[in-house]
């Protein structure tokens, strides 16, 4: 089963990181929000991914985040599931939070799909009440 997915990710100190094509980006600490999709042949275990890279098991990097979860100040604290359902762009657009330039959109036009949030309890909020559901295994 696949859909959308929010990860909501602390950074405990502020980052500079070597991005991929990117290149270097600046991390203030705090929380962020990513907006991903997992319909590929794998679906929802993208996130499985993206947990073992956030703890320390797996190193290699295929997406943006990848850089920021790999990172030894980050944790990954909630993932919200929208199963079957493609809202990416939609979350990305608006859920609360200031946009990283170009962060996980090279695929389409959004401004970022990686959002610098006030805090943990902000973006759970936005994204239950935009109809996702909080995943248990975090």
């Amino acid at each position: 089963m696949g859909g959308t997915y929010v990860l909501v990710i602390d950074l405990a100190r502020a980052a500079t990181l070597d991005v991929g094509a990117l290149g270097a980006c600046e991390f203030t600490a705090g929380t962020y929000a990513y907006v991903g999709s997992a319909f590929g042949p794998g679906g929802f275990a993208r996130v499985d991914r993206h947990r073992e890279l956030a703890a320390g098991e797996r190193e290699t990097r295929h997406w943006h985040i990848d850089y920021l979860l790999g990172h030894p100040e980050t944790s990954l604290e909630s993932v919200i599931r929208f199963p079957d359902a493609d809202r990416e762009c939609e979350l990305a657009a608006s859920l609360p939070g200031d946009h990283v330039p170009d962060f996980g959109a090279s695929d389409c036009g959004c401004e970022a799909h990686l959002l610098e949030s006030s805090g943990a309890d902000v973006v759970l909020e936005a994204a239950t009440d935009a109809g996702g559901v909080v995943d248990a295994s975090c």
